[in-house]
C-alpha cells in the first residue's frame, strides 16, 4: 500500500512490464494530480500507458457540436469480454495488506446500503430491466415509489462493476424485446417502452454532465459563472448547514431525505436536487462546503456529475431556470401519505396528514396531545419558506443583471450547453 508511482515501480521492478492499461477517469483534482505523477514514472521507465474510454467522455473535446452522436457511437461498440486467461502475477508479493483501522480511516458502512460487486450489479441491473422499472418513468421523483422504481444502478457505475455500454444495449435488448412481444400479440406492460426510453435518456445525461467537468474541471472549486462570484461565499451561515447535514431543519421532506441518506447512501435525483436548492436558496450556503458533505454520503458520487449538478441546482451556472423547491409542495406531490417521511422521522408518526408538509402550522394544543412540540420534539423551521424563497430569488435577479453576467452566459452556453432541441409542441 502507498503512492501508485511508488507502486508501479515496485511491480516494474518484479517484472518489467512495458505497457500499462487503465481506464480513462474523469476524476478530481485529486486523481488529476495523481494521474500527472503516474504519467511522469512511466515516461521515466520507458512505459506506455494506455487509457481506454469507459464512458462517453471525449477527452481534449473542442466544441459540443456532434457530442451526442459521438456519444452513441461508443454505445454500440462491442463489449470486450472476459479473457479465458491472464498472465499470473505470482512473482509479486502484495505483502501485508492493512485494514481500514491501521491506516486510521473510519468504518463508515451505511446501515442499508447496496452491496457492491459485479454480481449484485448485474442482478440490480436485470431486476430494473424486468421487473422493477415498469412504473419508472412515472415513479422516479418520489423518494417512496423511486426507492424500488428507479435502476438503482449508479453505485455500480461509479465503482466500475458494470459499464455503461453494457447497461445501455442491455436496455436497448430489452426495448427490443418489449417491441416483438407487442408485435406478437403477447401481453406486455404498455408502460415499459415509455420507462425504458426515458431511463436511456438519463444514460446520455450522466456523461453529458460528466463532460462538462471533463471540459472545466476548475468547477469542482469555483463558480461556472464567474459572475457570481461573492453571492453567497462570505455569508455562510454555521448553524444552518449543521441542521442540514443532521436533517434538522423543520421542513420534514428535507429532513427525512438526508436522514434516508445517511442510512442508505442513496436518495433519488428529485430529492437530491431539492436537498441542494434548499441549502443554497432557502439557506443561502455556498454550495462547496454542501457538495463535499454529499460527496461523502453519497455511495454513487461521480465528480463530474456531482459538480456539475451542484452548479446547476445552486444557479451559479447562468444558463438554467432556478429551481427553488418548496419542501412543503413536495410532502404534497411526492409523499402525501407521509409513508417515507414518516420511516425517516419517527418523531412525526402521531402527525396528521393535512400537517405533515409543515408540522410547525399544527396548533399548539394539538402539538401537545400528539406528543410532539415542535422546537421540542421536532425542530422549529430553521428558515421562513416565503420570506427565503422571496429573497433568494430577488438576490438571484440582481445578479443575473449584474455587469458581464450575460457575457458570461453566453461563454457557459457555448461550452457547456446541450445541443440536443427540445420537443415542438404540434399545433392544433
Amino acid at each position: 500500500m502507498g503512492e501508485v508511482p511508488d507502486i508501479f515501480e515496485e511491480l516494474w521492478k518484479a517484472i518489467r512490464f512495458q505497457s500499462l492499461w487503465s481506464h480513462e477517469e474523469t476524476g478530481n483534482r485529486l486523481t488529476y494530480e495523481r494521474d500527472k505523477r503516474v504519467t511522469h514514472w512511466a515516461k521515466e521507465r520507458g512505459v506506455v500507458w494506455h487509457e481506454a474510454p469507459q464512458t462517453g467522455v471525449v477527452r481534449g473535446l473542442k466544441s459540443r457540436d456532434g457530442w451526442s452522436r459521438l456519444w452513441k457511437q461508443r454505445m454500440v461498440e462491442p463489449l470486450a469480454m472476459t479473457p479465458v486467461r491472464a498472465p499470473s502475477l505470482r512473482k509479486v508479493d502484495p505483502g501485508h495488506i492493512p485494514d481500514h483501522k491501521e491506516v486510521g480511516v473510519a468504518q463508515t458502512m451505511k446501515e442499508t446500503a447496496q452491496k457492491g460487486g459485479s454480481g449484485p450489479a448485474n442482478e440490480t441491473l436485470e431486476s430494473f430491466l424486468t421487473e422493477r422499472g415498469v412504473g419508472y418513468r412515472k415513479e422516479m421523483s418520489s423518494p417512496l415509489t423511486g426507492e424500488v422504481s428507479c435502476s438503482r444502478i449508479s453505485p455500480y457505475l461509479t465503482w466500475g462493476n458494470i459499464s455503461i455500454r453494457e447497461v445501455f444495449q442491455r436496455t436497448r435488448d430489452r426495448a427490443m424485446d418489449v417491441r416483438c412481444a407487442r408485435e406478437e400479440g403477447r401481453p406486455v406492460d404498455k408502460r415499459w417502452l415509455q420507462s425504458l426510453s426515458s431511463f436511456e435518456g438519463r444514460l446520455r445525461w450522466h456523461c453529458h454532465f460528466m463532460q462538462k467537468f471533463e471540459d472545466e474541471p476548475g468547477i469542482e472549486f469555483e463558480n461556472m459563472n464567474r459572475a457570481y462570484d461573492g453571492l453567497r461565499e462570505n455569508e455562510f451561515r454555521e448553524d444552518r448547514f449543521e441542521a442540514w447535514c443532521r436533517g434538522e431543519t423543520g421542513y420534514p421532506m428535507v429532513d427525512a431525505c438526508m436522514r434516508a441518506l445517511h442510512q442508505t447512501g442513496w436518495i433519488n435525483f428529485r430529492m437530491r436536487a431539492m436537498l441542494v436548492s434548499f441549502a443554497s436558496y432557502h439557506l443561502w450556503l455556498h454550495w462547496r462546503r454542501t457538495a463535499l458533505f454529499l460527496a461523502r454520503h453519497f455511495l454513487d458520487y461521480e465528480p463530474g456529475i456531482h459538480y456539475s449538478q451542484f452548479q446547476m441546482q445552486s444557479g451559479v451556472t447562468g444558463i438554467n431556470t432556478l429551481r427553488i423547491y418548496s419542501p412543503a409542495k413536495q410532502v404534497v406531490d411526492q409523499d402525501p401519505e407521509g409513508d417515507f417521511l414518516r420511516r425517516f422521522c419517527p418523531e412525526l408518526e402521531g402527525v396528521p396528514k393535512v400537517y405533515l408538509p409543515e408540522p410547525h402550522r399544527m396548533p399548539e394544543s394539538l402539538q401537545r396531545g400528539i406528543g410532539c412540540v415542535v422546537g421540542k420534539d421536532y425542530p422549529s423551521p430553521v428558515v421562513d419558506h416565503r420570506e427565503a424563497y422571496a429573497q433568494a430569488r430577488k438576490r438571484m435577479g440582481e445578479a443575473r443583471k449584474s455587469p458581464g453576467a450575460q457575457a458570461e452566459s453566453l461563454r457557459v452556453r457555448e461550452k457547456h450547453g446541450s445541443r440536443r432541441r427540445a420537443p415542438q409542441r404540434r399545433r392544433k
